[in-house]
């Protein structure tokens, strides 16, 4: 009675192969996995570039050590110009409050503005400083663009550099020194150090060449499409109306339309600049940069004083 059954069981291991272990086998064998496929798929790296932009741009305008960049591109590049003036804005307010306490302590206001701007200047190697002299140096020479880039490649200080490194850093301390005089006037004063380097994304505009193949400024150029050139005005031109409104709540500071005003003339003193480096220069160099943000600042400092 049970030998069928004894017999059934003992043929099915040896009727062939169990077709479940081709459908396995062939699915093995059926070329790439589709989630491979999807992992060799493009992939929508904006976090990646945000990170390394912000590295970027810390660890090329400031001395603070920080985490290098893992790749650096155009992608990278436009996030660095782009967001500048937000990657330094805490180190600019820490200089700018630094500033305001040595006021309270009873230091003069000139001195004091010297002071942040000598603090300033250390935490960023004094980076564009050197641009602003080479620049005043190469396009105020006088020669012709060949040469003038020779002039700004060099490095050395000259006559024109020196004068104009004295005036515009000058200026800007005894502007900051009013605004530290202000109630709040240190968070106005920050803001402005950290917004002229808006002049970096205006520099690196889609449609600005560089004026030579090799160095920062060639890396740069043409970076910062247009509409993100005006989605970072925009958002500091909120910024500093927002800031300017709560500087007011401690005291007549700054009215709300100082900011957009001072955003303006700080706007048009880099434009200045950079016609007239495309006049002589036929584009932008890395020394060019900092000359931008250095006549932007300044401009930025002396709008706020003049409210």
């Amino acid at each position: 009675m049970n030998a069928p059954h004894d017999e059934t069981r003992g043929e099915q291991p040896n009727d062939g192969p169990d077709p479940r272990d081709e459908t396995r086998g062939e699915q093995r064998d059926d070329g790439p996995d589709p989630r491979d496929e999807t992992d060799d798929a493009p992939r929508d790296d904006t976090g990646g570039a945000l990170r390394d932009g912000v590295r970027l741009a810390w660890g090329t305008l400031t001395a603070i050590p920080g985490p290098a960049p893992l790749r650096v591109d155009a992608a990278v590049a436009r996030v660095a110009m782009a967001g500048a003036w937000l990657v330094v804005l805490p180190l600019t307010l820490a200089c700018a409050l630094t500033g305001w306490v040595l006021v309270l302590l009873g230091v003069p206001a000139t001195a004091a503005g010297f002071l942040t701007i000598g603090a300033l200047s250390w935490a960023t190697r004094a980076i564009h400083a050197d641009g602003l002299a080479d620049t005043a140096d190469g396009i105020g020479s006088g020669r012709a663009r060949e040469r003038a880039l020779e002039i700004m490649r060099l490095g050395n200080v000259g006559p024109m550099g020196a004068v104009t490194l004295v005036l515009v850093y000058g200026a800007q301390a005894v502007l900051l020194g009013d605004l530290l005089t202000r109630p709040a006037g240190w968070a106005l004063a920050g803001l402005a150090l950290a917004s002229g380097r808006l002049a970096l994304a205006l520099g690196c505009a889609s449609l600005v060449p560089a004026a030579r193949h090799d160095g920062l400024g060639q890396a740069m150029a043409g970076a910062v499409p247009t509409w993100l050139l005006g989605v970072t005005v925009a958002v500091n031109l909120a910024v500093g109306v927002l800031v300017g409104v709560l500087a007011g709540l401690a005291g007549p500071a700054v009215p709300w339309w100082g900011w957009p005003l001072a955003l303006l003339l700080g706007g048009l003193a880099a434009v200045g600049v950079l016609v007239r480096a495309l006049q002589r220069l036929g584009g932008i160099t890395g020394d060019v940069l900092g000359a931008l943000v250095e006549a932007a600042t300044l401009g930025l400092l002396l709008a706020l004083s003049m409210t």
